[in-house]
Formats: structure tokens, C-alpha cells, sequence
């Protein structure tokens, strides 16, 4: 019964092997269930969290997955959109990866939301967000914006489901999800649009908080700079984490899914994304700290004391921001599968730490005169959440890989021997 679900011309581990894979990760699920439990059960009191640290490490995560997540909105703009219309090359290419960053994008924002659920507290009340919603808030745009992309990516994930080869056996199943694969290219617009601008409120959020001078910023018009900072960067990071996770993907089934190309061209977009978001980063903090801070009546290297360092800043513009965008725009360094892989992944680190200064440091920063500088450390019921969303998005990325036809390249790349005859993806056989 599960070959019958395998999709035709590409080869899988047994079930013994498969099934001690997912055990792994659902134990991470079963921690982060344990201590959703008891955040709902005993309040959360069962967090670090405080007056001062209202955000902690839930609120970093989400931030990054969310950043992360962007590769599905931008790949899919790349190919539906830019290469359909503009640059023919964007979309043979990226069409090989595309499934996959759908995938990458569903985990990052179900994961997301599902972090907020636990943030906030009493989920049962979620819906006030959206029933009374406060109109000068840039999280009610935010919360309006992810939970709509949310349902852009589960219906451009569904044709990808419904392309499973037992489920296309159902006629009804099989031409809704072709038909839903013919108009794909008008989600992706939707995404995008929904996208943007939740990414831009996430970092526009912190440019206006007046009282807090670490992170807020003049801008253009009604947006402070941080708006558009935000943006730029999950955009520059986005692909070089969906060429990250297809690396691993490859590594884990030792099998090539897709070609040499198509990770040199997710790697070249990254990296002039990211080259380009380094040099506003720069001008943005210099901007800052010549025209925020003397006007707080502050230094600059007040910002930055005890576990929240100068170490930051350099590690987040100089090593995990010029250096990975240096490796990744150089073709020679990109041709060097080790340096290209080290580039993405200090581009990936580089979004994190970014998301944890503005999320973290921004709150340690004493604001009176009688406030000192704080320090916050989560609980293992926050990190138990956390690390739970990373094995649901491991477990539902492997059994996509599994069941669906996820990388369409693999059979080309890969043929299926089958008593001397070489199965192709749609079935056909020819001989070896």
C-alpha cells in the first residue's frame, strides 16, 4: 500500500527505515504538545517572560520562520510572475524547486501561527484580532496578512497533494487539481502582495516605537526605514533557506534533487539581495547612530552592554551579512559546492540574529534612569515549542518528499531500475 502512494520513476527507503526517521521528530512534537499544555493549563508563568521581555523566544522564531519562510512568495513571484513574463531563464529553472518552496513556506507559516497561539495566551480569543481590531496597529495588518497568506500557501500546496499518485487515480481529485494548477500564478500574485506587506508591518512595528531608541527609525513617507529593511532581508534570505533545506534533503537520501544550476541561481539571487540589503543595513545604522541616539540623549555604546555586545553588530553586518554576501554574488566561490552551502547557511544565521536583536536587545535597553540593563533566558517549556515546530516542518517536508512529487528533476536525475528497464517519472519505460 505505501509504494502505491510513491510517486512513478523515483525510488524511497523502505518503512522500517522511514518510520524510525519520523519517530525522531514526532518526540519534538511531543515535547512542544507537553509544553503547549502547560502554558495553557498553568498560565504563562511558565515562561521567562515578563514586563520588560513581553516578546521572547516564540516571537524570534516567529520572526525568523516568518523571514525564512519568504523563499515560497518569491520563488513563486520568480517563476509565475517575473519568469512568465520578463525572464523566461527564472522560470525553467526555478520550476525545479518551486514545489518545494511552497512546501518550506506552508511549514514556516503554519508554525508561525502556531507559536502565536501559544503566545497569546487564551488562542480561544484569537479571533478578537480580526472581530475588534485596532485600526493603528501594525500587528493587526500583520495578523490579517499571515493568516490570509497562510491560506494562499495551503491552496497552491493542494494540486501538489492532489498530484499524489493514488489520490489522481480519483477522477473528481484529479481535474480539481489540475484545474487549481492552471490558475497557481494568481495565488502567487496574491501571495506576494499579502507578503509584502506583513514582512515590511513586522519591521515597521519596531521604526515607530518612539520610547524604545535602539529600534526606532525615521522613514519615507508614513513607514519608517525599518519597514523596508525587513522586507529586503527575508527576500535576500528566503532562497539561500529553501537551497539550504533541498541540500539537506539530498544529503539525508543521498540522491541529487535538483541540478548544479538551479542552486548556483537561488544562491546568485541571494546573494545580491543580501549584498544590496548589507550596504542600506549599513547606511540605515550610521543614519541611526548619528541621528536617533544623540537626539535620546544617549551613546552609542550604550546600546550595546553585558551579553548584548558590540559582538552583535559585527556578527550580524560583518560576518553573517558582508562575508556570506562576498561567497555568494563571486561565481567562482559559488561554483565550490562547500562555500556555496557555508554562504547560505551565514546568510540564513544572519536573519536569525537580526530578528533576535530587533525582538530581544531592543527590550533589554533600559529606558529611565532608574532601570538597568536586563537579561532574558527561556524556559525549556519555550524552547520545548519552539523545537517542536522544527520537527513538525522536518516530519511534513519528509513525508512530501515521500508521497508527493516534489522535485520534478529527481526521476531525470535518478532512474529507477526496474528489471533492466528505467522508469521515468510519467510512467514511461524505457530501457536501461
Amino acid at each position: 500500500m505505501d509504494l502505491a502512494l510513491i510517486p512513478n520513476g523515483v525510488q524511497r527507503c523502505s518503512l522500517k527505515t522511514f518510520v524510525p526517521w519520523m519517530v525522531l521528530w514526532i518526540a519534538l512534537i511531543a515535547w512542544g504538545l507537553v509544553s503547549a499544555f502547560l502554558c495553557f493549563f498553568k498560565g504563562l508563568n511558565q515562561t521567562n517572560m515578563n514586563h520588560y521581555f513581553a516578546f521572547g523566544l516564540w516571537i524570534v522564531f516567529d520572526l525568523s520562520v516568518i523571514a525564512l519562510g519568504a523563499g515560497a512568495f518569491f520563488t513563486g513571484f520568480l517563476t509565475h510572475i517575473i519568469g512568465e513574463v520578463f525572464i523566461y531563464p527564472f522560470r525553467e529553472n526555478l520550476k525545479a524547486v518551486v514545489n518545494a518552496a511552497v512546501v518550506i513556506g506552508f511549514i514556516c507559516y503554519s508554525s508561525a501561527i502556531a507559536m502565536l497561539g501559544v503566545d497569546i495566551g487564551q488562542p480561544l480569543r484569537g479571533w478578537f484580532i480580526f472581530w475588534h481590531a485596532n485600526v493603528h496597529s501594525m500587528l493587526t495588518e500583520v495578523s490579517f496578512c499571515i493568516t490570509a497568506y497562510l491560506g494562499v500557501l495551503t491552496i497552491e500546496y493542494l494540486p501538489l497533494v492532489m498530484s499524489n499518485r493514488k489520490l489522481k487515480e480519483i477522477p473528481e481529485i484529479d481535474i480539481f487539481g489540475n484545474n487549481l494548477h492552471h490558475i497557481i500564478a494568481l495565488f502567487a500574485a496574491v501571495g506576494t502582495f499579502l507578503s509584502f506587506f506583513h514582512q515590511g508591518s513586522l519591521g515597521g512595528m519596531f521604526g515607530v516605537l518612539f520610547g524604545r531608541p535602539f529600534a526606532f527609525r525615521e522613514g519615507f513617507l508614513i513607514w519608517p526605514w525599518t519597514f523596508f529593511l525587513f522586507i529586503h532581508s527575508s527576500i535576500a534570505a528566503g532562497p539561500s533557506f529553501t537551497l539550504l533545506c533541498v541540500w539537506i534533503a539530498q544529503k539525508a537520501t543521498k540522491k541529487e534533487l535538483i541540478k548544479k544550476s538551479v542552486f548556483n541561481l537561488l544562491a546568485k539571487i541571494s546573494g545580491w539581495l543580501l549584498a544590496t540589503y548589507i550596504l542600506f543595513k549599513i547606511v540605515d545604522t550610521i543614519a541611526w547612530a548619528y541621528g536617533v541616539v544623540p537626539r535620546a540623549g544617549m551613546s552609542f555604546t550604550a546600546f550595546y552592554q553585558g551579553a548584548y555586545g558590540m559582538w552583535l553588530i559585527i556578527a550580524e553586518i560583518g560576518i553573517f551579512g558582508i562575508i556570506p554576501a562576498v561567497i555568494l554574488i563571486t561565481p567562482k566561490f559559488r561554483e565550490r559546492n562547500d562555500l556555496l552551502i557555508v554562504g547560505a547557511l551565514m546568510n540564513v544565521i544572519g536573519i536569525v540574529l537580526n530578528r533576535f536583536v530587533f525582538s530581544i536587545q531592543t527590550l533589554a535597553i533600559p529606558v529611565m534612569p532608574f532601570d538597568k540593563f536586563m537579561s532574558y533566558f527561556p524556559t525549556w517549556q519555550e524552547w520545548g515549542i519552539a523545537i517542536g515546530s522544527v520537527g513538525y516542518g522536518i516530519l511534513l517536508f519528509s513525508l512530501s518528499y515521500r508521497y508527493l512529487p516534489l522535485f520534478p528533476q529527481e526521476a531525470d536525475m535518478n532512474p529507477v531500475e526496474v528489471l533492466g528497464k528505467v522508469v521515468t517519472d510519467s510512467g514511461i519505460i524505457k530501457r536501461s
